[in-house]
C-alpha cells in the first residue's frame, strides 16, 4: 500500500511513502514498551526540559512546519503559523502545570490517611485527523508524555509528512527513542494494532463511523478510549446581540480552516426580530473573502483538504437545495484546478435535508430563523451532535442561562468556540466521550489509584 502526500491546491503528488510492514510495526511496539519502562521513572525536570525544547523547536522552525502543513492539506499559511504557535504554547502549558496536576489528591476519610495517586499506564495509540494536523496531535501528546505515558501516532493518510515531522520534533527535543513514534499505516493495520497487548488505550479524533469502529475494537480488549467526533455547532444570535460583532465572529467561526473543523459554527440560529439584518451583514462579510493560493498571505482561504471532500460537500448542498432551501450565497465549486469550494450560505432549510441533520464539513453556513429562545434551544438540541456552541447577546446572564440549556460539551457566550490548553474539551451524544486538555485531559489515560493507610 502506498501513502501519498497530495497538494490540494493543484492535486499534484508531493511524495509517496510505503506503508509500514508488520516487522516495522513490531519494532515500534517493542521500542515503545521499552521506552515506557524508563520514561515513567523520568524526573519532572527532564520531562519539562524536553517539552519546553519541543516548543522552542516549533517556534524556531515555524515557517518550515507551517509550510509543510499548507502543502499537504491546504490550510492558509497564516492559519498554519497560528496552529504551530498554539502547539508551542500547549507544550509550555503542560511543562509548567503537569507536576501540579499530578500531585497526590488527598481524600477525606474518617480514619487513617487516603489519597489518589496518578500513575501512567503505558503506550497510548492516537488516531488523528488531517484538519489540524499538528494541534490535534500535540493536545494528546503534551499531557500524556508529561504524565509518563508514551505515544504512537497513526495520522491521517493525507498528511504523512506532518506525521513524520511530529516525530522529528520530539526526537530533536531530546525525548528518548520510543517515547513518541509515528506509524504510516492504513485502516486494516490500525485495527490490528489496537489488539496488541502493548497498546493500553486509544484516543481518536474523527468521524462517528471511525469512532464506532475503534471503540468496538478497543472494547473487546477492555481498553479505554477517548473519542472526539463530529459536530454541528449552533451559533445562537439573540435579539439583543451586537449584530456587527456577531456577524464578524460568525464568519470567523464558520470559515476557520475553511470550515473544516469539528467545532466550527455550522448552524446559525437567529431570532426572527433580527434575522434579516444579521443575514445581510453575514452575507456581505462572507462574500468579501478572497480565494487563492494558501501560501499567499493576502488570501482568506485556499482549497479544501481533498478533492473528494469538496465533491461530497457539493452533493450535500445540492440535495438540500433540491428539497427547497434558499441559496443566499455561493453554492458551487469555482472553475479552477484544486479542491476549492465557494463560501456558501443556505437559508429556509427544510427538516430532513443534509444541511439540517448532517455535519457539513466545509465553508457552508446553514441559517435558521426562530421565534423565541425556547425554539432556539429546541433546534440547537435537535442535532445528533453535541460538541460546542456559542450564544450571542448583550446580556451576559441571559447568555449563560441559555448556554446551560444547550446539550453540548462546551458553550461560549459572546466568544467563538475554540480549544485551549487550559480548558477541558470534548463532546456528548454522537460527538463522542471523554475529555482532552486542562487537568482532566491528563487524567483520562492515567491509573487514578487509591492508596489508603490505616491508623
Amino acid at each position: 500500500m502506498s501513502i501519498r502526500s497530495v497538494n490540494p491546491f493543484n492535486n499534484q503528488t508531493i511524495r509517496q511513502f510505503n506503508e509500514a510492514s508488520d516487522s516495522d510495526i513490531k519494532n515500534v511496539l517493542d521500542l515503545s514498551q521499552d521506552a515506557f519502562r524508563h520514561w515513567r521513572k523520568a524526573p519532572f525536570s527532564e520531562r519539562v526540559e524536553c517539552m519546553n525544547a519541543a516548543a522552542q523547536i516549533m517556534e524556531d522552525d515555524l515557517e518550515h512546519y507551517a509550510h509543510l502543513m499548507t502543502l499537504e492539506m491546504g490550510k492558509t499559511l497564516k492559519e498554519a503559523r497560528a496552529e504551530i504557535q498554539k502547539c508551542a504554547d500547549a507544550c509550555r502549558y503542560y511543562a509548567q502545570h503537569a507536576e501540579l496536576f499530578l500531585q497526590d489528591r488527598p481524600l477525606n476519610v474518617k480514619k487513617g490517611r487516603a489519597f489518589v495517586s496518578y500513575e501512567p499506564i503505558g503506550t497510548v495509540l492516537a488516531i488523528m485527523p488531517w484538519n489540524f494536523p499538528y494541534w490535534q496531535v500535540i493536545r494528546f501528546a503534551a499531557p500524556n508524555l508529561m504524565a509518563g505515558n508514551v505515544g504512537i501516532l497513526k495520522h491521517a493518510s493525507n498528511v504523512p509528512q506532518v506525521a513524520l515531522a511530529l516525530e522529528e520534533i520530539f526526537q530533536r527535543a531530546g525525548f528518548p527513542g520510543g517515547v513518541f513514534q509515528s506509524l504510516l499505516i492504513g485502516g486494516k493495520k490500525t485495527e490490528k494494532l489496537i489488539d496488541h497487548k502493548a497498546i493500553k488505550a486509544v484516543t481518536l479524533t474523527g468521524s462517528e463511523r471511525a469512532g464506532g469502529i475503534v471503540a468496538a475494537r478497543a472494547g473487546k480488549r477492555l481498553k479505554k478510549t477517548v473519542l472526539e467526533l463530529g459536530g454541528s455547532d449552533p451559533f445562537v444570535v439573540l435579539d439583543d446581540a451586537d449584530l456587527d460583532k456577531a456577524a464578524e465572529w460568525a464568519v470567523k467561526s464558520r470559515m476557520i480552516n475553511l470550515g473544516q473543523s469539528c467545532i466550527a459554527a455550522k448552524r446559525f440560529i437567529v431570532l426572527d426580530k433580527i434575522h434579516d439584518e444579521f443575514l445581510a451583514k453575514f452575507s456581505e462579510k462572507m462574500e468579501a473573502l478572497k480565494i487563492g493560493d494558501p501560501t499567499d498571505d493576502d488570501v482568506d482561504y485556499g482549497p479544501m483538504a481533498r478533492e473528494d471532500l469538496a465533491e461530497d460537500l457539493l452533493e450535500q448542498v445540492q440535495k438540500t437545495l433540491k428539497k427547497g432551501a434558499t441559496l443566499v450565497l455561493g453554492g458551487e465549486r469555482p472553475d479552477k484546478e484544486g479542491a476549492f469550494f465557494t463560501p456558501t450560505i443556505l437559508a429556509d432549510i427544510p427538516k430532513g435535508t443534509p444541511a439540517y441533520k448532517e455535519e457539513l464539513f466545509g465553508p457552508v453556513a446553514s441559517v435558521f430563523r426562530v421565534m423565541d429562545e425556547d425554539e432556539a434551544v429546541d433546534l440547537a438540541n435537535s442535532s445528533v451532535y453535541g460538541l460546542g456552541g456559542s450564544v450571542w447577546t448583550k446580556d451576559e446572564e441571559r447568555g449563560i442561562a441559555l448556554a446551560r440549556r444547550i446539550e453540548s460539551g462546551a458553550v461560549y457566550v459572546n466568544k467563538m468556540m475554540a480549544s485551549d490548553p487550559a480548558v477541558p474539551f470534548g463532546g456528548v451524544k454522537l460527538s463522542g466521550y471523554g475529555r482532552e486538555l486542562a487537568d482532566v485531559g491528563m487524567y483520562e489515560f492515567l491509573n487514578q489509584k487509591t492508596i489508603w493507610v490505616g491508623e
